[in-house]
């Protein structure tokens, strides 16, 4: 019986991420393999801007999880996120005929129609569905309602089309064949929400290495997303202001670093250890960390749309490595008054594993892991050799999800799931010939009915009539005469 596993890559600023785990029948998720490999050098604030080391770093990460579980490895999922990412609101209306009754065919012609819409170089990742306003009333689902007028109100996500092209361009170096791409923001908000806190309406805010992803949730639907261009990273920089390596400034933050301290508590005669010979005053550092995070603090809170403001019942909920700060929710709860606040550190699936990265448990896995749990097709393929010299001898992998998946249209695409460029312009080509065949058999029906009509001007025509009463007339005066 052949293995069965799931494969899941993220792409983050400060690391890419592989992961391979088994989904068990009572719905826990059986981690096998974790494969951490560093990205600073080539994707910065989540933008591949080096196609070849993105693509090498990759094949390695592929290759490390094979010789983990001694399987080749068919196909991954891969997130979707980066600085870039932002939602858009767009309104789609059509006047109807008195009394018309909605059908499923014009909520498709809405969806259509919105996904038709063109941005100046962005890409539509997805389009989730606010609601629909039939007439004047607002329906989540319009179909069999009466009305005159309908307009669908949906959530345009987009990306820059440069970097939706680069992201897919190193699959193809790398020859990694993509089973799905899905938002990475939509997958960790799966993982780490409740039911009642997306039905309340509440905030998730991501805090990675370079970028801050603000996601606004109000009854069980996406309301906004953006991704801001700062994270844990320029907090690392402040503190390297003060004439020393990132790398000493990063272990500084780590050690000292808490995201609120009281004025009363601040010791002005306490000082940190820079290195043997230099030293910096508590208070200094503080108001640096400080200073740096109620900025990012402030970025988010601009980020969530006025008319949620009060709409927040579910709280705010923290989440990545920069949640990890201490005293990060008492900074929230100062700026934004809101005091309902959580941190997730972990997943709500039930993961199992012995492995430490997953144990850890301090919200650093959490986006992969949601990755992970939306995977359905099994990566897996053939058992491998162990002595093959896996970095220089990469077997070439069938295509298995052509195979098992039709390329969808736009509207057939679940929400969160990001087409493919080899998924869009396979489904381009059906489409096209979809059309072309529609067209061929229009325009067979039309020769056709052109025959008929043509055959029954001539049956009717006087020329005919009269050879028809000539004929008739002659059997006539034949019949007479017998």
């Amino acid at each position: 019986m052949p293995k069965e596993f799931i494969v899941a890559i993220e792409l983050g600023s400060s690391k890419m991420t592989g992961i391979a785990g088994k989904k068990n029948l009572d719905g826990s998720i059986q981690v096998l393999a974790v494969v951490k490999e560093e990205s600073s050098s080539f994707i910065r604030k989540g933008y591949v801007y080096n196609i070849d080391k993105t693509a090498q770093c990759l094949t390695t990460i592929v290759s490390k999880l094979e010789k983990q579980l001694k399987t080749s490895i068919t196909q991954v999922y891969v997130g979707v996120g980066g600085q870039s990412i932002r939602s858009i609101r767009n309104v789609i209306s059509k006047e109807l005929p008195a009394d018309t009754v909605v059908t499923q065919d014009m909520v498709i012609e809405l969806m259509d129609a919105n996904r038709n819409m063109k941005y100046p170089d962005q890409e539509i990742l997805d389009a989730a569905v606010q609601e629909y306003k039939v007439d004047s009333q607002f329906q989540l689902d319009p179909v069999g309602i009466q009305c005159n007028h309908i307009e669908g109100n949906f959530l345009n996500i987009l990306q820059r089309k440069t970097f939706y092209k680069n992201l897919n361009m190193c699959f193809e170096v790398a020859n990694i064949n993509v089973a799905e791409m899905y938002l990475a923001p939509l997958a960790l908000a799966d993982s780490v929400l409740t039911e009642t806190e997306k039905r309340s309406g509440c905030v998730l805010v991501d805090m990675g290495a370079d970028t801050t992803t603000v996601s606004v949730y109000s009854k069980n639907v996406l309301r906004h997303l953006a991704v801001i261009p700062l994270g844990g990273n320029n907090i690392t920089k402040d503190i390297a202001s003060l004439q020393m390596e990132e790398q000493d400034a990063e272990k500084m933050k780590l050690k000292y670093a808490t995201a609120y301290t009281d004025n009363n508590e601040i010791d002005n005669n306490l000082k940190y250890s820079i290195d043997q010979d230099r030293q910096i005053e508590s208070r200094k550092f503080v108001e640096i960390v400080e200073g740096r995070l109620e900025e990012i603090i402030a970025n988010v809170w601009c980020q969530v749309p006025e008319e949620y403001y009060d709409k927040l019942l579910g709280g705010i909920i923290l989440t990545g490595g920069g949640a990890n700060m201490k005293n990060i929710e008492k900074a929230f709860t100062n700026y934004t008054h809101i005091d309902k606040i959580r941190t997730s550190r972990f997943v709500t699936q039930t993961i199992v594993s012995s492995l430490p990265d997953i144990n850890v448990k301090d919200g650093q896995m959490n986006t992969v892991l949601g990755l992970l749990a939306k995977g359905d097709i099994n990566c897996a393929g053939q058992d491998i050799d162990a002595n093959r010299d896996l970095f220089n001898d990469k077997q070439t992998q069938p295509d298995v999800t052509l195979d098992q998946r039709r390329a969808r249209q736009a509207t057939e695409t679940p929400a969160g799931v990001v087409r493919t460029a080899e998924e869009i312009r396979r489904a381009e080509e059906e489409a096209r010939q979809k059309k072309e065949e529609e067209e061929r058999i229009a325009r067979e029906k039309a020769e056709e009915a052109a025959r008929i009509e043509a055959e029954r001007r001539k049956e009717n025509s006087p020329f005919n009539k009269m050879g028809r009463w000539l004929k008739k007339f002659g059997q006539e005066i034949i019949k007479e005469e017998d």
